[in-house]
């Protein structure tokens, strides 16, 4: 007697014994979790090249880069500073002309942001925020971008509202 067995009666079982392996997999690499505790970010963290940073004007708040699968790339989004935005943008300075130098540029950055942000918030008010500088890059510098974003903080999370202080 022979027994035959129908076209595909065997591919779920296959399938299933396919996705039960994939998962217990999954359990042995779990995707990574941020680490705890307060976030720093440096120059490094956003630049020029980052999707949606070039759209943001001083005085608005903006996400952490994150990868978008619509975008198909690492971006930004504008984020409504009472949403609890994990960023805020307080001003631009405009670097001297010269050669593509990084470490003067960093320097130059860290500086100017430095004193925007000192003349921001001093004392209490300084309390719990931190800043960075975002660069032009390699590239933008050759296409004439001289701009750095200062940009300030929370190393605790999304803030609660705007961190520039009320105009008096």
């Amino acid at each position: 007697m022979t027994v035959t067995r129908q076209a595909g009666t065997r591919r779920p079982a296959r399938r299933r014994t396919l996705l039960l392996g994939l998962v217990a997999l999954g359990t042995l690499f779990p995707p990574p979790t941020p680490a705890p505790g307060p976030t720093i970010k440096d120059e490094t963290f956003v630049t020029a090249r980052t999707s949606g940073i070039l759209h943001i004007e001083a005085g608005e708040c903006f996400t952490d880069p994150a990868y978008s699968g619509e975008a198909a790339e690492v971006v930004v989004l504008y984020t409504p500073c009472h949403e609890r935005a994990a960023n805020q943008s307080y001003g631009f300075v405009h670097a001297p002309d010269g050669e593509w130098d990084p470490a003067a540029l960093s320097a130059f950055a860290w500086r100017s942001c430095r004193r925007g942000f000192d003349s921001h918030w001093s004392g209490e008010s300084a309390s719990g925020l931190n800043f960075y500088p975002i660069l032009p890059t390699r590239e933008t510098w050759a296409g004439g971008d001289r701009d750095v974003m200062c940009v300030v903080y929370s190393p605790d999370g999304p803030m609660d509202g705007s961190a520039l202080p009320a105009a008096s």
